[in-house]
């Protein structure tokens, strides 16, 4: 395969962390010939049913755009195979995909995963490297099988993760790095450089589906397992906590330390300009932003200038 070779992509994706990666097919050399995202949804406060965001980039570019309710309908499987592509290069498209497409592409289908496998297999490898207090994290790119996240790897780099680094700042910078794997694995695959590795037999672990229950915190775990947790879940949808009877949102958490409370967890030990300082099951965490229902999301100080948290308040 010549370095002049232009191959026919079929781009499969969802979500912001999807769009570097077409972004940079788009301003590449090679073909695209459609673009296939989920269905769009309802979002936002007045449930208006809106595209997804690699959507709107493939209808701003001009490209063709299929959005298929089920990726193993065979009107759908059909469309695709009359596209006859070289590639389906997938990123967090959001469904599982089944052998039947898999076996479309005339080279290969290739996934941008969120971690470095074989870790965090599965939906959710960003969430999940940040409440479990990952201290890094990766993009590999690899060739995809039936299994889930099992096929070879391909290429694979790993990225720091900072202290109090969010979801959404942790999942750009991902993103970015993805769109430049991306391109250097198609350079080497047209070079006839590409080479598959098989994932190590050790190591794996999971990443399942976040489940609208993992929102809640959950003041019984440790100071960090709680800070990983709220910034897992933002921006969105963002962890909350019950006071009184109102769901409060917890943003920019900080662990002030490990140790043992002695104080029931959930206890607001202090609010101040400075922070909310609430016990957990081990340690206390700090927290420097929070958003009232239907609020906006505010720093601690201008939040309390509006509503008060006692010291001794008790968070559900």
């Amino acid at each position: 395969m010549s370095p002049a070779t232009r191959f026919r992509i079929v781009f499969m994706g969802t979500p912001e962390f999807a769009v570097r990666p077409l972004k940079t097919l788009i301003n590449g050399p090679d073909e695209i010939l459609a673009v296939v995202s989920q269905p769009d949804r309802p979002r936002g406060r007045g449930r208006k049913l809106l595209p997804t965001p690699v959507k709107e980039t493939a209808l701003e570019a001009g490209l063709k755009v299929l959005q298929p309710p089920k990726v193993r309908e065979p009107e759908f499987l059909e469309q695709l195979e009359a596209l006859q592509p070289d590639l389906i290069v997938v990123a967090a498209f959001g469904q599982i995909l089944p052998q039947a497409l898999l076996d479309i592409p005339k080279i290969m289908p290739i996934n941008i995963h969120g971690s470095l496998l074989p870790k965090y297999r599965g939906a959710a490898p960003i969430q999940w490297a940040l409440i479990n207090g990952e201290k890094e994290t990766g993009i590999t790119i690899m060739k995809m099988d039936a299994g889930m996240d099992t096929g070879p790897m391909l290429l694979k780099r790993a990225i720091p993760i900072g202290e109090d680094e969010t979801f959404g700042q942790l999942a750009d910078r991902m993103s970015e790095l993805g769109a430049k794997l991306l391109e250097e694995a198609l350079e080497k695959l047209k070079k006839g450089e590409l080479k598959e590795e098989a994932q190590p037999e050790g190591g794996i672990t999971y990443a399942p589906p976040i489940k609208k229950e993992q929102y809640h915190i959950n003041w019984n775990q440790s100071a960090r397992r709680i800070h990983g947790t709220i910034r897992a879940f933002d921006p969105k949808p963002g962890a909350y906590t019950l006071f009184g009877e109102q769901r409060i949102r917890l943003y920019s958490p900080q662990v002030l330390n490990d140790e043992a409370p002695e104080t029931k967890p959930g206890t607001v030990l202090e609010a101040s300009a400075q922070g909310l300082k609430v016990a957990c099951g081990n340690g206390v965490i700090g927290i420097r932003q929070v958003q009232w229902p239907g609020k906006k999301r505010l720093d601690i100080e201008a939040f309390l200038r509006g509503r008060r948290i006692p010291a001794g308040s008790i968070f559900s």
